[in-house]
């Protein structure tokens, strides 16, 4: 008899991986949700770049963007912690693993509300990871009350009026000296998976800020964080694709309209902008706050790669770390051998 060929789900990547390995559960979130999408980009991007899921570490907090996770990578270590408290969990898991990487997933009220001070800090302290926040400006999973990133003057049936001036995801992460910053619509799921690529390979905080519309309680076409409005008012600052490390890389220096620039990371991959209509740095952090204010007073979804800066050391590099991460040390390099304890005994008493 035969012995039968093991099928195996579409090609495999060069980790011998089929983009299945990088699936999740089926998802329990609302049908058109904006986070799925947000979901079948992370598996693609993770498949692209041939990362094997038991090296990278899943975080997020309490909504539902932070049920998403569960969604993908259901191979990869992963931790459902406290409302708002995504940012800690994260910096001290990667200080016990450093060789992991991390991605964590957020939401508009985990990380702009009840998270806002764990999240400034973990950027100032650029942390090394990969944030996203799957921002729809809303708390979809009670019912859908105003986030605080919320437009001030948004009425949803059963909330009333917003009175108050939004969060500025973007905004707060530049004016926290984030070393990678961009804004993407979960509408647009090619600048998203590229986008989510150049993140999980930057070497510091990488702040992605999704516009991901929520069907049921805020999309309305009028409102910011719709598909209608989105599609609309979308600016893309460029078009952008990730090269990893190993493919060769050629092309010109300059930066005129129509022509692409090169932003080497530390891996040695690099992202790729092709210039739009616009005359835009990402290098240049004031440059970067300047049109985020302009988009605002002119009423635009500005997206792509905000601000990048790859010169800044991370939060672990400034600690005399052992090479071996520290969940992996064993009792016999923990424990002092008996000659040591006996020579500090002898020293103190």
């Amino acid at each position: 008899m035969a012995t039968p060929v093991p099928v195996t789900a579409g090609p495999l990547n060069k980790a011998g991986l089929s983009r299945n390995d990088y699936k999740g559960l089926p998802s329990t979130l609302c049908a058109g949700c904006g986070h799925n999408s947000i979901a079948n980009q992370i598996i693609a991007a993770c498949y692209e770049l041939d990362i094997v899921p038991e090296t990278l570490v899943k975080f997020s907090g309490i909504g539902c963007s932070s049920k998403s996770p569960t969604y993908f990578l259901s191979r990869s270590f992963g931790f459902n912690g406290l409302h708002g408290r995504m940012a800690p969990l994260a910096t001290g898991a990667i200080f016990g693993d450093t060789r992991l990487r991390a991605l964590g997933v957020s939401g508009d009220g985990d990380t702009a509300s009840i998270g806002m001070g764990g999240f400034k800090h973990l950027i100032r302290r650029n942390v090394p990871m990969t944030y996203i926040v799957e921002n729809n400006g809303v708390y979809g999973l009670t019912k859908g009350q105003f986030s605080a990133t919320a437009e001030v003057g948004l009425t949803l049936k059963h909330q009333g009026t917003n009175p108050y001036m939004p969060v500025d995801i973007c905004m707060e992460a530049l004016a926290s000296s984030a070393t990678f910053v961009a804004r993407s619509f979960a509408g647009d799921p090619k600048q998203v998976k590229e986008l989510i690529k150049a993140a999980l390979s930057h070497r510091g905080i990488a702040v992605l800020d999704i516009i991901s519309p929520c069907v049921s309680f805020n999309n309305q076409e009028n409102t910011l964080h719709s598909y209608t409005w989105g599609k609309d008012h979308e600016a893309p600052l460029h078009e952008i694709s990730f090269v990893p490390a190993l493919d060769e890389i050629e092309l010109p220096g300059e930066f005129a309209e129509g022509d692409v620039r090169e932003v080497t990371l530390h891996d040695g991959s690099a992202i790729i902008l092709k210039k739009l209509e616009r005359d835009y740095d990402p290098t240049d952090r004031g440059e970067a706050m300047q049109m985020l204010e302009q988009a605002e007073r002119d009423n635009v979804l500005v997206t792509g790669l905000i601000y990048i800066d790859t010169s800044r050391p991370t939060l672990v590099d400034g600690f005399n770390l052992v090479e071996t991460p520290l969940n992996r040390l064993g009792e016999a390099d923990l424990r002092p051998a008996r000659e040591t304890i006996d020579k500090i005994n002898a020293l103190m008493f």
